[in-house]
């Protein structure tokens, strides 16, 4: 079987991340044998699979609805003797349909969805979702299918397979106290921290006024966010405001998420609309505890006092109150801890999605016949 894993993302989140996963759980696993990632030439992906020695193919286009691209992209697809496509963004989604409407490219399609996010009701959003070419639309949470049901005619085309930790990656890190050491803080002071891309949907707000609630009781503590995007400086100035300037610290993006995970000594998560909340897998295999909104996905992944604690979305009384409940109970960070580990290894380990997907590309191929 030959696989290009399509997309037009020019930076690096979750999504991201989760097709570098699936590449290398089919190659280490010898599931599929020939694939390449076709990315936007000096895109964070592109940058990480030459990296990590994945084939890689970079393109340049000015639009998404470009016919000449569209037409390259057949050809492409063509040179590859490519046997399936998976298309990992909106963007990717939108040249494939284009090139299978405009020149003919019959090679089936398999749509990756990551986000809970109503994809609209215009014509071509429409019809880019029902095309008959997009043969499965997999999708990382129950929550994704039902936001998508409304835009999907045929609902046995959606399947859930969940999100994907590389646990070799995490399991293994221990805490060292660098952390404490790099920002100069106290040994005695508990690290709590976050991992994720400024956005609205992260909602740092709440974060930051948990924080705040936390601070006024006296908690020795002192308070992470890892992470960059458009939001920072915007939150960079509500924290100031707050006068919380000497109690968070941006550490900026990082390519050590893995290691910094290990340090805290708790993982406060307020996402606001979450598809699952892979970092929380991610925390589950550094045996770290968590608070999380009870938002979208998350409750998929975070049970309720068996993994983690769930509190009230937008609510940062619920959040410190919960923070404050686990972060003083030893024997309660040891139970959830082991269950969070236990869940991610039973659910979402490289070789359990690996296989998954396989399956589903085994399907696609098999109706073809």
């Amino acid at each position: 079987m030959r696989l290009i894993h399509f997309t037009a993302s020019k930076v690096w989140r979750g999504h991201e991340q989760m097709i570098v996963d699936i590449y290398e759980s089919l190659r280490d696993n010898s599931l599929v044998t020939h694939q390449v990632i076709v990315c936007a030439t000096n895109s964070e992906i592109y940058k990480v699979a030459v990296e990590r020695n994945l084939q890689v193919m970079t393109f340049d286009f000015k639009s998404e609805y470009s016919l000449k691209f569209a037409k390259k992209f057949k050809k492409l697809v063509a040179d590859f003797e490519t046997d399936v496509i998976l298309l990992h963004n909106s963007k990717a989604h939108t040249i494939g349909v284009l090139s299978a409407t405009f020149f003919g490219l019959k090679v089936p399609m398999i749509l990756f969805r990551t986000l809970i996010k109503n994809v609209g009701t215009n014509f071509f959003r429409k019809y880019k979702y029902n095309y008959k070419g997009i043969k499965k639309i997999v999708c990382i949470s129950q929550p994704v299918v039902e936001i998508l049901k409304s835009a999907i005619t045929d609902h046995n085309k959606m399947t859930v397979v969940g999100s994907v930790v590389d646990t070799e990656n995490f399991v293994h890190n221990r805490r060292t106290g660098f952390l404490h050491k790099e920002f100069n803080i106290p040994l005695d002071y508990k690290i709590i921290g976050n991992v994720s891309a400024f956005s609205k949907v992260k909602d740092h707000y709440t974060w930051v006024d948990t924080v705040g609630e936390l601070f006024e009781r006296g908690l020795k503590a002192k308070y992470i966010l890892i992470g960059d995007g458009a939001l920072e400086s915007d939150i960079k100035e509500y924290v100031k405001a707050k006068g919380l300037q000497n109690e968070i610290i941006f550490a900026g993006f990082r390519k050590d998420v893995n290691k910094c995970l290990a340090e805290l000594d708790l993982f406060l998560f307020t996402s606001k609309s979450e598809a699952t909340g892979g970092v929380i897998l991610e925390s589950y295999a550094c045996k770290v505890p968590v608070v999380a909104a009870r938002a979208g996905g998350i409750p998929t992944v975070l049970i309720d006092n068996e993994t983690g604690l769930l509190a009230e979305v937008g609510n940062p009384i619920d959040f410190a109150n919960k923070v404050e409940e686990l972060i003083g109970d030893v024997n309660k960070q040891q139970q959830f801890t082991a269950n969070g580990y236990d869940f991610l290894m039973a659910t979402s380990t490289r070789l359990i999605i690996g296989a998954k997907i396989f399956n589903i590309l085994n399907e696609v191929m098999n109706n073809l016949s």
